[in-house]
């Protein structure tokens, strides 16, 4: 038996499915997957992050004595070539989007493909309603799982003791200018391993669940990414939280975020179509101005936690959830404009993009989606920032242009654009006009 270990979003050694379920001589590899990186600027951030992580699973594989082959073309040429050295199956882990599926079902034509659910805490086939069904509310799902996120541990992959490395040419390290990439500054916290940023979270974790809401705090556990790419698996995540000294309420509504992750896995694996249309079947009338869209992205709206959020997210790639909604509300309701295009520009710039999160959080905004907010609950992007940074902090920090303003000027709609001195954007839309709007046309389109 020869087995191929094809490392993906699981770049890790420890509780790893592929490699507690493979035997015999086994070829540990990474692709680097021309369909993917073809699509993506030269300067993303991730790619530096993922090529980082990929050496150093090398390192970690060579010291059980095994070794990773790194790859760099179309996953559908290298199994070909793969094939003809004799090789049985293709071990690895599984992903719920279109791509990936397509992808994955014509590479199981060449070679058989075993695919383990490693990324996440269940099998959505496992959890149903009593009629079989899926679930559509979080809260119904997240009960339905009360012996599993009240569980003290959940069971966690050994390495398997009876795998060897395959003779093979493990040689071939492409550098990122081979792959056609720059080498980017990352964020600190993306230099640091899982562990650590477990226990620099284990001390906001005693004050998270009031915390987190503020973005001017760094009050969350800064892993998403780490997750993202498996450099830790949801089990052993799970389970060093739950071992925190900290108190229970706080890490039990942690453990309840993790499983906002599972809920939108769930249901993009039951519901598929959602990936491109609205789950709840409405025809919104969206707005179709592109230059409304370009003013978002480049964070030109004329409202400050807009834009100041929108230019940090261009220039570090990261956003507090806070601001995910916040500006993921805007767009949709306020400029009324469809949430896929907002939903392909965070795929584009997000150093934690994950499909399944991203669209199920984008269609919550949309008021689109599963359990998502009702139409007519729409955010007031000045309160918000008034509510969760008072002083403009995080603002300011961003939109330096605004650093002397009173913060009460910055929280008031039309505040800025007020004072003579500033040359700041003027607003797109006004907050009352587009909230009316948004309800009228959602109104008509939940009634039609």
């Amino acid at each position: 038996m020869k087995q191929i270990l094809w490392f993906r979003r699981d770049l890790r050694i420890i509780d790893n499915a592929i490699l507690f379920n493979s035997q015999d001589e086994v070829l540990p590899i990474f692709i680097f997957d021309k369909n993917i990186l073809e699509k993506l600027p030269k300067n993303d951030k991730r790619v530096t992050f993922i090529y980082k992580s990929v050496l150093k699973l090398k390192y970690e594989l060579q010291k059980i004595g095994l070794d990773l082959a790194i790859f760099y073309g179309i996953p559908e040429d290298i199994f070909k070539r793969l094939k003809k050295d004799g090789f049985d199956e293709i071990l690895t882990s599984v992903d719920f989007d279109s791509y990936a599926k397509k992808r994955d079902d014509e590479i199981s034509n060449i070679l058989p493909l075993r695919r383990y659910k490693d990324s996440f805490l269940i099998d959505p086939n496992d959890v149903l309603k009593i009629d079989k069904t899926p679930y559509k509310v979080f809260t119904a799902f997240y009960n339905s799982l009360k012996f599993l996120h009240q569980s003290k541990e959940i069971e966690e992959s050994n390495l398997s003791k009876n795998i060897k490395k395959v003779k093979y040419d493990y040689s071939f390290i492409p550098t990122l200018e081979y792959l056609g990439f720059t080498e980017q500054k990352l964020p600190d916290f993306l230099y640091k391993d899982a562990d650590e940023l477990i226990d620099e979270f284990s001390i906001r974790l005693c004050n998270y669940q009031e915390d987190r809401d503020y973005f001017y705090l760094n009050a969350g556990s800064n892993i998403s990414v780490h997750l993202r790419f498996g450099l830790i698996s949801p089990r052993t995540l799970f389970n060093k939280i739950k071992k925190l000294n900290a108190p229970q309420k706080e890490i039990d509504f942690y453990i309840r975020e993790l499983f906002w992750r599972e809920f939108y896995n769930y249901t993009l694996y039951h519901f598929p179509k959602s990936e491109f249309e609205n789950l709840n079947v409405i025809k919104v009338k969206w707005n179709e101005n592109e230059d409304d869209f370009i003013k978002w992205c480049e964070g030109k709206t004329g409202v400050p936690i807009v834009d100041a959020s929108m230019k940090y997210l261009n220039k570090t790639g990261l956003m507090h959830n806070r601001l995910r909604m916040i500006v993921s509300s805007y767009l949709t309701k306020n400029l009324l404009i469809d949430w896929r295009k907002g939903e392909k520009y965070f795929a584009l710039k997000l150093l934690d993009y994950e499909s399944s999160s991203n669209i199920g959080s984008w269609q919550w905004a949309a008021s689109t989606g599963v359990d998502s907010v009702p139409y007519f609950r729409i955010f007031n992007p000045y309160l918000q920032s008034l509510k969760f940074d008072k002083e403009a902090v995080f603002i300011k920090s961003v939109l330096k242009e605004l650093e002397d303003i009173c913060p009460k000027v910055i929280h008031t709609e039309n505040g800025v654009q007020e004072n003579i001195f500033l040359n700041y954007p003027k607003q797109l839309v006004g907050i009352s006009y587009s909230r009316n709007r948004a309800i009228l046309e959602f109104k008509k389109a939940n009634n039609s």
